[in-house]
């Protein structure tokens, strides 16, 4: 009676993983992943159920309603940042180019414009990219839980006190820390201080419990970039290279940088701590292509035509909405709260950068949409032009 309910068991087993295997086989043949170097394949509009002229009509405002900023990126981020005390540019800094994006469904290539092969700057897109080096710590287990205290991996004084030592790496991720303190000379206080007061009242301000805020705040950003470096133990670029973008195919050209001045000492070895975006100059500068093929392992899972290059499980964390900001999730946008845009899917979660650079996320719908040198305030409307072209 044992052996036959043993045999029933493994039959049983056998049919379950036998489903799992076809069921995995079906999703990646849905989704087309380019090879690296070639070009791009694409799939006709009807083909995929999208209007042609829906998404012309949206290429068309992509064009229309270009950054209004200067072009000189210089001009514009020290415009953009001048009521800020202390402000200058610390980093690389480029001049940037025209409007350019891409659309993808089911990883096929349906819409393009611009020049998608120029590296440009992408300022806070470069949070998502450096989120997904806290997710492969995660994945590879050296970091155990986000709720864990970052003193616990970082004990040379940058979380020291009362205050810093309470903040976790969930709240450096969904930037509710209030990290109080400097940062290669950078001063937390001075980072998008509030409307009202002035320095005195800036720096004796009254520090908030972590967790309980959220605070767009780039020095916080640079302190989660550092505090990764110590617990990785190399270059970030190098683990972002070698663990994502040289696995999905994307180029050489790409670049992830720092300060001049944010060199640290590594185990001996001379390391830059870079920078989570480009508020004072570098973060990441890649091309709308890499950006595209970054967001097609997202909108599959973490999975790169039958490789896992980060869980499943890290994607699903990234969408869940912060306790200070039902609108953020670990350094990804999410369409909820005061972000939510009319005509688009509450599902959608995006990586979003000073100037208008986005990349949109849409796994319901299998849609990635890059876009670059969009006026922001734009976006929630070239979105709906997008989703109303949808049969």
């Amino acid at each position: 009676m044992k052996r036959e309910f043993f045999e029933i068991s493994q039959k049983s087993i056998f049919g379950i993983l036998l489903l799992v295997l076809i069921s995995f086989t079906v999703h990646s043949q849905n989704i087309y992943f380019p090879a690296k170097g070639g070009e791009w394949q694409g799939k006709a509009l009807s083909e995929v159920g999208l209007s042609s002229e829906g998404i012309n009509k949206a290429i068309d405002f992509a064009r229309e309603n270009e950054y209004t900023g200067s072009k000189d990126l210089r001009i514009a981020i020290l415009e953009g940042f001048s009521r800020e005390p202390y402000h200058y540019l610390a980093g690389q800094v480029k001049k940037r180019g025209g409007p350019a994006g891409m659309i993808l469904k089911n990883g096929y290539q349906i819409a393009q414009w611009g020049d998608v092969s120029r590296v440009d700057m992408t300022f806070s897109v470069t949070k998502s990219y450096l989120s997904t080096i806290a997710g492969l710590a995660f994945d590879d287990s050296l970091l155990s839980e986000l709720n864990e205290k970052v003193v616990k991996y970082v004990w040379d004084g940058t979380f020291g006190g009362r205050h810093n030592s309470k903040i976790t790496w969930e709240h450096l991720l969904n930037q509710s820390s209030d990290w109080s303190g400097e940062l290669f000379g950078m001063k937390d206080w001075a980072d998008r201080p509030p409307q009202k007061g002035g320095i005195d009242d800036w720096k004796n301000r009254e520090l908030i419990e972590p967790g309980t805020v959220f605070e767009y705040n780039d020095v916080h950003v640079n302190v989660l970039a550092y505090s990764l470096l110590q617990v990785w133990r190399k270059p970030l670029p190098q683990i972002l290279k070698e663990r994502i973008m040289d696995p999905i195919g994307a180029s050489s050209t790409w670049r992830w940088f720092g300060y001049e001045n944010s060199w640290v000492n590594v185990d001996g070895l001379k390391m830059q701590s870079v920078s989570g975006g480009g508020h004072s100059g570098g973060g990441i500068f890649i091309n709308t292509l890499d950006h595209a093929r970054f967001g097609l392992l997202f909108m599959n899972s973490g999975n790169w035509n039958g490789k896992q290059l980060i869980s499943s499980e890290w994607i699903n964390k990234i969408q869940q909405p912060s306790s200070a900001n039902e609108s953020y999730g670990l350094m990804w946008w999410l369409n909820k709260g005061n972000r939510k845009m009319v005509g688009v899917p509450e599902s959608v979660f995006y990586a979003a950068g000073f100037g208008g650079n986005y990349i949109v996320v849409d796994q319901e719908n299998k849609l990635v949409i890059v876009t670059r040198w969009l006026e922001p305030s734009k976006l929630g409307e070239f979105l709906k032009i997008v989703y109303d072209s949808i049969n």
